[in-house]
């Protein structure tokens, strides 16, 4: 199912308080994330994730036709790289990923990572969620990528 635009320009959607424990808990081929407001919340505009990760886990070298990010770092630290540079992000820090730039990244360090991540507009999670219904195990990489495809990502 490839994203839909969900900007509705109508009407505002309604004021939404989410509490640290609320939110839609993902471990996505092993990125832990929950997703704290979707774009069924913010009338299609934005989406936030609260990612909380170990060292190690990362996503590799990918490209999104569709969305900007912004990650905002809470605790540990991340690398990121970005157009071929390698930037360490620490608690305090946020990096403003554009679409159609190339970019990775993975937890470093001796503890968890948290981040609070924005993705401008909404949909993005629609993919998280399918990758998340995949089977527990290896994932059958063939899906996976299928599926980010459907949603302008792809990696390099």
């Amino acid at each position: 199912m490839a994203k839909d635009n969900l900007i509705d320009e109508t009407a505002p959607p309604p004021a939404k308080i989410i509490t640290a424990e609320q939110g839609l808990y993902q471990n996505i081929l092993g990125d832990i994330q929950t997703i704290k407001l979707s774009g069924k919340d913010t009338g299609g505009k934005f989406t936030i994730f609260e990612n909380n990760n170990p060292p190690g886990v990362g996503i590799p070298l990918h490209v999104h036709t569709n969305e900007d990010e912004v990650f905002r770092i809470l605790e540990g630290e991340m690398e990121f790289i970005v157009e071929g540079n390698t930037n360490l992000l620490k608690a305090g820090d946020t990096i403003f990923l554009p679409r159609k730039i190339p970019h990775s990244f993975r937890v470093v360090g001796e503890q968890n990572a948290k981040a609070i991540v924005t993705i401008i507009p909404s949909g993005i999670e629609e993919m998280f969620i399918q990758l998340n219904q995949l089977p527990a195990g290896p994932p059958d990489m063939g899906k996976v990528l299928d599926i980010c495809g459907s949603f302008g990502i792809s990696f390099i």
